[in-house]
């Protein structure tokens, strides 16, 4: 993390409780610890730099004006992993990009189907390889952004689907529902991409 960069968001923020101000040192030590494993999931909700660069900006000044709400005796990444998600939704939902319809059906139908509890989602399911690199990211960005945050938060950071029902404020049958569909439409993306570069060596 380059250097002031702490110094430079806790002097733009104003917190919210009097007594935050005691309490900056500990924020500064968990932003320092925290910066870039939380950069990289802003990239991969966002996957651009630049708007992972103002997620984690927003993210992180959201963070220290509501720090006296975090309790210590919880991890502090899923707290900010919560905040992140949540401001990743209503940017995303103010760009009119965002929209819930049915994995099954063209883009532009409107359903809940994405959100519904799947009986098979407990079956046969795999994590994503993170190895990936680049096709995996395309494939994550070709994704709704709940089910991109869903998958993200299970396989990237190894969130249990408890943990991600809170931080995206849901059920876990819903989480354990996006995640098995969202590393469907990953392998079906891979597997895509897979055929058409076989298909161009070939031609």
């Amino acid at each position: 993390m380059k250097q002031g960069v702490v110094g430079v968001i806790v002097s733009w923020v104003k917190p919210k409780a009097g007594d935050a101000e005691s309490r900056r040192p500990l924020f500064e030590k968990l932003m320092a610890n925290s910066y870039q494993q939380a950069f990289q999931m802003a990239y991969r909700f966002t996957s651009n730099r630049a708007e992972a660069e103002d997620l984690l900006q927003e993210t992180y000044i959201r963070a220290y004006r509501y720090f006296h709400r975090y309790d210590e005796a919880l991890p502090f990444t899923a707290w900010l992993y919560r905040i992140m998600t949540n401001l990743h939704i209503d940017n995303v939902r103010r760009t009119s990009r965002l929209k819930t319809v049915s994995i099954d059906q063209p883009v532009g139908e409107s359903s809940s189907a994405w959100d519904l509890e799947d009986s098979d989602a407990a079956r046969g399911d795999q994590k994503i390889d993170d190895t990936l690199g680049e096709p995996l990211q395309r494939a994550l960005q070709a994704m709704t952004p709940d089910f991109r945050m869903a998958v993200v938060l299970a396989d990237v950071e190894g969130l249990s689907y408890e943990e991600i029902a809170t931080i995206m404020d849901t059920s876990v049958g819903t989480v354990r529902s996006r995640i098995h569909r969202g590393r469907k439409q990953i392998r079906e993306h891979l597997e895509h991409l897979s055929g058409v570069e076989h298909q161009g060596v070939t031609e």
